[in-house]
This record gives structure tokens, sequence and C-alpha cells, in this order.
């Protein structure tokens, strides 16, 4: 399955989805597919590539606000706040923010750690589902 971000590819796994420059060699996350954001190059031919699985925690946060629309949420529900994950991808060395797996909080991450990439559910709404990514602690001697 292709969903422009990410793939699960049954070869690959769950890998988020970039772009590199041909001319230059830079790797684009989110994906870019019409020029180069690289200001010294000029190339315009780019191509899909997986993105590393695993990478080191740069750094995190947690979320202890309901976001405003148009993030999406149920009014009724109890908030529960969220940790956000600056993760320095293994072999591109870029640095790529996302959520982390529910249940991990601040308290459970240090600078550093090692991490992976996994799928994760952003909503569910009258059988719709929209799916996202989440870092999750590798558990050491994985």
């Amino acid at each position: 399955m292709v969903a422009g971000w990410f793939t699960e590819a049954e070869d690959e796994g769950f890998r988020l989805l970039g772009t590199r420059c041909s001319a230059c060699a830079s790797v684009f996350f989110p994906r870019e597919d019409s020029f180069c954001r690289n200001p010294g190059c000029a190339g315009r031919e780019l191509t899909e590539v997986p993105l590393s699985r695993r990478g080191r925690v740069w750094s995190y946060t947690d979320g202890r606000y309901r976001p405003p629309a148009p993030y999406v949420f149920d009014p009724e529900a109890v908030w529960q706040p969220y940790t956000l994950v600056a993760v320095e991808l293994e072999a591109e060395r870029m640095v790529v923010l996302g959520q982390a797996v529910p249940g991990v909080t601040t308290a459970d991450l240090a600078v550093g750690m090692e991490v992976e990439v996994v799928p994760g559910v952003l909503n569910e709404e009258a059988g719709t589902t929209w799916t996202t990514w989440h870092w999750r602690p590798v558990e050491a001697g994985a």
C-alpha cells in the first residue's frame, strides 16, 4: 500500500517515503515532486525512496493542549496528552517529527535512544481510518 507519505511493502515493511534528487542526491521528507529544494541545485528529476526505518531521538516534548481546528477530535472525549519526537534518521541524517506510539511518555525517552517508525492511526470515523506514522522505542538487543 502506498499512501504518499509511507509504504507497507512486503519486502521492506513499514517505511516513510521521501524523494531523492538525481542531480545532487539530496533527500527530502515530506516528499518533493516538482524541484530540488537544495538551493544550490537546479535539479528537477526526483525519485521516490524509502527512508530508514530506524533513527535516534534528537529531541522530544509533550503536547498538553487540545489542538485547534482543523485538528480532528471528539469534543466529548477526555483529552490525552501525546508525545512528540524528533528523530534523526539512521542513513539520511535528517530529522523527522512525529508522535510517539500511544502510551510512550517523555519519561520513557532520552536523547540518543534508538526508535523505529511504525504505522499508527490518526483518526477513525464512520468506517474511515486515517493513518499516520508513530515512533516506537527499540528494545535493547532488538
